[in-house]
């Protein structure tokens, strides 16, 4: 579903104008290390601790992508490449930190919506343009955009693709919103170049309006060689559905996020390991609050526990810090926030429009939205 509209007209409506100019802010200036800082290379820094990130130069820097396009899909390779994708068939690619940006965007895709990308590094990488009907398609490149190859166009109008996300380099599943009242799964096991649906007998029932919000990139997440996990909204009940066998079968459980309007869900899953998720949404509408629009789970998404203090207004990205046990981002159109203790707390450090975030194992970490704002953490 797109994250922008209701379950009865999402198929023809996108970020709205009004909502984009809302969240312009004369205060995207944000906290950036001092440029002697920001220029060091990262072994010269310090490690990624709390302490580093509550430090005074911490935040994002944004960077100059040259693009007005607003990027929803977003895959941090290391603190030096990335890839972002969205609105108007965009696709660009950082290989120097965010210095310079190339327009590597699949040729005659200027009318699709991309809402995800899954980049496996530098040259290889999925995309994911989002729709009822055709609108949703898969590309894939392996020569760092040079050439891109169409390897699937949704022939169901009756199925509109949301997420995707990768296991390993081969298999990997793309999420649809319900079609005979059961979400859709889409599997691969050649690196995204063939696709094909799975039985739906082990999937549960959706509820009446429910469905997955395109707002990030992060509304199926995966972690491990067979984990993935699937987060909902627009129903009586914001859900997460959880798999161990890549989307054959799947098992369902409540969260106390907020719900009862279409509006409302999650909108982002973050898992570490097999055990530890946290879940971030709300009410996407700017004059609607979102209060309680965080959980956390320490069995796998068994079971969900309120945020004691969670962020103050709706968020749809979310990424654990890299080889952390307690820090993670959460990012939103009116600003992020940082948890130093497994996301039971959350601080906001910044308050510039972010709509999705990612992380790096080197450590580098991501966060990019509308107008063409991409940004890079520094500590």
């Amino acid at each position: 579903m797109d994250a922008t509209s209701s379950p009865a007209s999402y198929v023809t409506t996108h970020a709205s104008a009004s909502y984009a100019t809302t969240h312009a802010r004369a205060s995207y200036a944000t906290t950036l290390a001092p440029a002697s800082y920001a220029t060091r290379p990262a072994s010269a820094r310090d490690p990624l601790t709390a302490a580093s990130l509550t430090a005074p130069h911490a935040g994002w820097q944004l960077k100059d992508s040259g693009s007005t396009a607003r990027f929803r899909g977003l895959a941090a390779v290391s603190r030096t490449t990335a890839w972002a994708a969205g609105t108007g068939g965009t696709v660009l690619r950082t290989r120097d930190g965010g210095k310079h940006w190339r327009d590597i965007s699949p040729p005659g895709a200027g009318a699709l919506e991309f809402r995800d990308i899954e980049a496996f590094d530098a040259r290889r990488a999925v995309v994911l343009a989002i729709g009822e009907g055709a609108a949703s398609r898969v590309f894939r490149t392996d020569d760092a955009g040079a050439t891109w190859t169409e390897s699937f166009r949704n022939p169901d109008p009756r199925a509109f693709y949301d997420c995707l996300t990768f296991f390993d380099r081969r298999h990997g599943i793309a999420l649809s919103d319900p079609v005979d009242g059961r979400y859709r799964i889409l599997s691969t096991g050649d690196g995204g170049r063939s696709w094909r649906v799975l039985p739906s007998d082990g999937m549960p029932p959706a509820q009446q309006g429910e469905a997955a919000f395109a707002a990030s990139g992060q509304c199926l997440v995966s972690s491990g060689s067979h984990d993935a996990w699937i987060a909902t909204g627009g129903a009586a009940t914001a859900r997460v559905l959880h798999t161990a066998d890549r989307g054959r079968t799947w098992t369902v459980t409540d969260t106390p996020l907020p719900a009862g309007d279409p509006a409302r869900g999650i909108f982002a899953l973050a898992v570490r390991g097999r055990g530890h998720a946290l879940a971030v949404g709300g009410d996407y509408r700017p004059d609607q609050l979102s209060p309680h629009a965080a959980a956390v789970s320490d069995d796998a998404g068994a079971t969900w526990t309120p945020a004691d203090a969670p962020p103050k207004a709706y968020r749809s990205g979310a990424a654990w810090l890299p080889h952390s046990r307690r820090l993670a981002l959460a990012v939103g159109p009116t600003g992020s926030n940082l948890t130093l203790d497994g996301g039971h707390t959350w601080h906001t450090f910044d308050t510039g429009s972010y709509d999705t975030v990612d992380c790096a194992p080197d450590p580098g970490c991501w966060a990019a939205g509308e107008k063409g704002r991409i940004a890079r953490l520094e500590w």
